[in-house]
């Protein structure tokens, strides 16, 4: 089966067809960094990781890009309350990034371009959009992209552009007139300095750029005029997405993306709210990743956001996150018990189902899923399936050492796509069930003289850190909790 991928330019699925053979060219919107990340951008950010990581396993080469976007009036605005650079500002937040990516089993992109670092690009792509005739400077050293000179405005968004907002980013929520403007529509691409604000200087003077040129020219430098996939969350849409259209076809008269992906909002349920809200800073209904990831680990923040399909609107909820946690230890404890199974199951007889088959039907089950727009929620129910029938394998002592060392490997491949399991790699799991076996046995052989203090001790102190042990007629098993 082939990849098929929802284009938000086309409104369908279509088969994912690359400009050049083995090759993905992939541009993800990233953060402005004027504060730490929250859960929705955690959802980007965890989509996106997962179509690298299933395309990567697919064969393709990816070049994958994320911007960070240093320049920006939250940025100036947070800077100078705090009496720093806005730059240091910015500095300070991607290290945080970073630290709050790898709390997400966040894999790094190829290329982490700052707007700060990219100011001769993108005056540079200012100048070339002015010569195309779809810019014009004005008397305050500021340029605008006129948009009434472009006949497809509104492609991406499907909006027509006499219904449209001003689209130029404001500050507050309030509208500013600019007697500038030939047209209220038209946006800035180039901003002209105000007191006290970080500036460069340019043919026009001194400013700044404007918001979408910066991921046009990043774009451009980094991966061409035409890229495979471009990336972000719905509400990048309009206006920021149909601008980075108009900006860089303006100036190279090519398509930018052949595929257009946007992954739905994380919502919010609370007091006061008559219904649900996008999470976001400027509505104050956010969560952090560094606090969320207090509480829960990595395999079930993933989990949480992959058992949904990217697009589908998500709610979020502590309870919601409990009950994906209670969810994933059911596969968690499969993974576990085959590996012991692997080692300590039947040799196999003539009877026995040695599961060939199974594996090869479940194996082709989840790839189908992903092929089909990277259906992570189809994907996992598939693994629950395989969990049920390997389970099933087990308690009926059908399933052979080798049938379950081949599940283990299979789970570990589904795995190294999805990220979901606390600990990937047999070895390091066969080294905590040797581990657990000795404690079992000590726990046992402490039974039989009688200390049953410290028997008990052993099992209070693993349930304290999350493995539970069983009694049974056949003596004790361990599961994590």
């Amino acid at each position: 089966m082939s990849l098929f991928i929802h284009n938000t330019l086309t409104n369908s699925k279509e088969e994912f067809v690359t400009s050049e053979p083995g090759k993905v060219k992939m541009y993800v919107c990233g953060v402005t960094v004027y504060d730490d990340i929250h859960m929705g951008h955690a959802r980007s950010m965890i989509v996106f990781d997962t179509v690298a990581r299933y395309l990567r396993y697919s064969g393709y080469e990816v070049t994958h890009v994320t911007n960070f976007t240093d320049v920006d009036d939250k940025i100036i605005k947070r800077a100078a309350e705090r009496g720093i650079d806005p730059l240091q500002l910015s500095s300070q937040y991607i290290e945080k990034y970073f630290e709050d990516a790898k709390k997400l089993g966040i894999g790094r992109a190829d290329i982490y371009p700052k707007a700060s670092e990219c100011i001769g690009d993108i005056i540079s792509m200012v100048q070339k959009i002015i010569d195309s005739g779809y810019g014009y400077a004005t008397p305050d050293g500021s340029v605008y992209f006129s948009v009434r000179k472009v006949e497809e405005y509104g492609k991406l968004s499907k909006r027509k552009l006499d219904d449209m907002r001003q689209s130029e980013r404001i500050q507050s929520g309030q509208k500013i007139l600019d007697e500038n403007k030939q047209d209220p529509m038209d946006f800035a691409i180039w901003k002209a300095a105000k007191p006290g604000e970080c500036s460069w200087d340019s043919p026009w003077g001194k400013g700044r750029p404007g918001w979408h040129i910066e991921c046009s020219a990043m774009i451009r430098r980094f991966l061409g005029d035409t890229i495979d996939i471009h990336g972000g969350g719905n509400d990048l849409v309009f206006p920021h997405h149909e601008n980075e259209i108009l900006q860089s076809e303006a100036v190279t008269g090519k398509p930018l993306s052949r595929y257009w992906m946007h992954n739905g909002m994380l919502i919010v349920r609370g007091r006061g709210m008559s219904e649900a809200e996008k999470m976001s800073k400027s509505k104050g209904n956010f969560f952090t990743v560094k606090e969320v990831s207090e509480k829960f680990d990595t395999g079930t923040i993933r989990f949480y956001f992959l058992n949904a399909h990217y697009m589908s609107e998500l709610e979020y909820s502590e309870q919601i996150l409990e009950e994906s946690r209670t969810a994933l230890s059911r596969l968690v404890n499969n993974y576990t018990d085959l590996i012991r199974w692997s080692g300590n199951g039947p040799e196999g007889t003539a009877g026995s189902d040695d599961c060939c088959d199974s594996v090869e039907m479940y194996k082709k089950a989840f790839m189908d899923s992903m092929d089909d727009d990277f259906n992570t929620r189809a994907a996992i129910e598939t693994m629950f399936q395989m969990a049920r029938f390997t389970n099933k394998g087990m308690k009926e002592a059908t399933l052979s050492r080798a049938a379950a060392g081949r599940f283990v490997r299979l789970i570990e491949e589904f795995n190294s796509i999805l990220g979901i399991l606390p600990e990937t790699g047999s070895g390091n799991s066969e080294l905590l069930d040797s581990v657990m076996s000795i404690l079992i046995d000590l726990r046992a052989e402490l039974r039989k003289n009688k200390m049953y203090a410290y028997a008990d001790m052993i099992r209070d102190r693993l349930s304290e850190s999350g493995i539970r042990l069983e009694d049974s007629a056949d003596g004790a098993v361990w599961k994590k909790i």
